[in-house]
């Protein structure tokens, strides 16, 4: 089988939505080395020195970023019909719905089957011409929760069974327990703390992160617990009214805003935390798995697509996103120890066995098979 995929970037920055393709795409190759697949992959914004090449044979890469956006959309045009055209993949994969206005009429006129990568806001609204058209008009449409294939179903009034969950992963062999670095717990002064954890951007649009809420769980928190403190880690311009509200709450010398870790350092970051709270709204949250496969306690909201990481409050705590008495009375049953949700190894066990990289591919290979039109 020939398959052609359609992304905006993937190679050339970083963020969940690319994280998630290279997965997707890494699953694939797995998947193709089994079943003789092949797929062209087109990129508007990479250019080939944004990705360091693989001699993999899953993918024949199309690197279409130019100085100008509308050089680029004209490049990725005239690529894309042309392999369509000549190649007639039995399948395309359009990467965001932001470029269905161009895959979904060329796949309809050459009667290809398609189908449309959704991951969260996009499409929880309604959306208007051609692109609502693509969406309702697809053949499948992948998505990583439930949450966002129900407010995508209402709002632009696609049927549920055209829905198909593709969710986040997380890599296992990465995200593993040990022992909080002495260097870090140093660095931030927790040693003896019970420690709270969120990882987030702080941008003044992303206060649904839930920061502010858990700074005013603090004290009731430490109520109980006088020791606990509450670790922050993301950069953002919304950083100063966090720190002016914790210090409004008497709780500054609780909070401790680390700034930016890389990826490479997140792991030992995760190792400090006794818990890990955010009280969100998320399309879905992969830093829920990745903290529970370092064998950390996890605290979402109670209306999100967290309820697919924490598998609808089996294996972690779900409270309302806005509710600092909630994520208190949850953040001090979590410090206790005493749930079954505090233990560490069936944790990560239940994480791993639905959100790893095999059962990605497991799903990716049901996903992948031929759609009828």
């Amino acid at each position: 089988m020939k398959h052609a995929f359609v992304f905006i970037e993937v190679f050339g920055c970083e963020g969940g939505i690319q994280s998630y393709i290279q997965n997707v795409l890494e699953s694939y190759s797995k998947v193709a080395a089994q079943k003789k697949y092949a797929a062209d992959v087109f990129l508007l914004r990479d250019a080939k020195r944004d990705h360091l090449l693989k001699n993999d044979p899953a993918f024949r890469y199309h690197y279409l970023k130019s100085s100008q956006p509308s050089i680029e959309r004209l490049k990725l045009s005239s690529a894309l019909i042309t392999s369509l055209l000549r190649q007639r993949p039995d399948h395309v994969f359009c990467g965001h719905i932001n470029l269905a206005a161009l895959v979904a009429p060329l796949c309809h006129l050459l009667k290809i089957p398609y189908t449309i990568l959704t991951y969260g806001k996009e499409v929880w609204y309604p959306l208007s011409g051609v692109d609502k058209w693509a969406l309702q008009n697809a053949n499948r449409v992948w998505t990583i929760s439930r949450y966002s294939r129900d407010l995508a179903c209402q709002a632009n009034q696609v049927p549920q069974e055209k829905f198909d969950m593709l969710p986040c992963v997380v890599d296992g062999g990465v995200f593993t327990p040990s022992s909080p670095p002495q260097v870090l717990l140093n660095q931030y002064q927790l040693n003896g703390a019970q420690v709270l954890m969120t990882v987030a951007r702080l941008w003044p649009g992303d206060i649904y992160k839930g920061v502010d809420v858990t700074i005013r769980a603090l004290p009731k928190i430490a109520l109980v617990f006088p020791a606990v403190k509450y670790v922050v880690i993301g950069r953002g311009d919304d950083q100063p009214r966090l720190a002016q509200l914790s210090a409004d709450l008497g709780v500054a010398d609780r909070v401790v805003f680390a700034g930016f870790v890389p990826d490479d350092a997140l792991v030992d970051h995760y190792r400090l935390a006794d818990v890990y709270v955010m009280p969100s709204k998320e399309g879905f949250g992969i830093v829920y798995l990745e903290a529970m496969a370092c064998e950390v306690p996890v605290i979402a909201g109670d209306d999100d697509g967290s309820a697919d990481p924490v598998q609808d409050g089996r294996v972690g705590w779900q409270v309302p996103h806005r509710d600092p008495a909630a994520v208190a009375a949850a953040c001090i049953e979590a410090l206790r120890g005493e749930d079954a949700r505090c233990n560490g190894a069936w944790l990560r066990e239940q994480t791993l066995s639905k959100f790893s990289a095999p059962a990605l591919v497991a799903r990716l290979d049901e996903l992948v098979q031929p759609v009828s039109l």
